[in-house]
């Protein structure tokens, strides 16, 4: 019988107050790659190019292919950014940096 992992908290900064309890391997996974990919470049980069260059890092056993990595990469976005850790650059399209 398969044993359920761990479960974490996030926030999302357009539903202040709204709590989802996700699984807390794959959030730190996306977080890891979202911070690194960001963390690389000197501009804001636009939530398609984040997922570009944090596809390459995220581990293959928990987004095979890339599988689910967008609801995944945007679930963590409104979470640091609820953190304080991200800012959002109010462009069309959206633009992220780190705070």
């Amino acid at each position: 019988m398969a044993t359920e992992r761990e479960k974490i908290e996030i926030q999302n900064i357009v539903s202040p107050g709204h709590i989802t309890r996700v699984d807390k391997v794959k959030y730190d996974a996306m977080k890891d790659a979202l911070l690194t990919a960001l963390s690389r470049e000197q501009t804001p980069l636009t939530v398609a190019q984040a997922k570009q260059k944090l596809l390459p890092l995220l581990p293959d056993n928990l987004f095979p292919g890339g599988e689910k990595a967008g609801w995944w990469l945007k679930a963590v976005q409104l979470d640091l950014e609820a953190k304080g850790i991200l800012r959002r650059k109010n462009t069309k399209p959206l633009r992220l940096r780190l705070a």
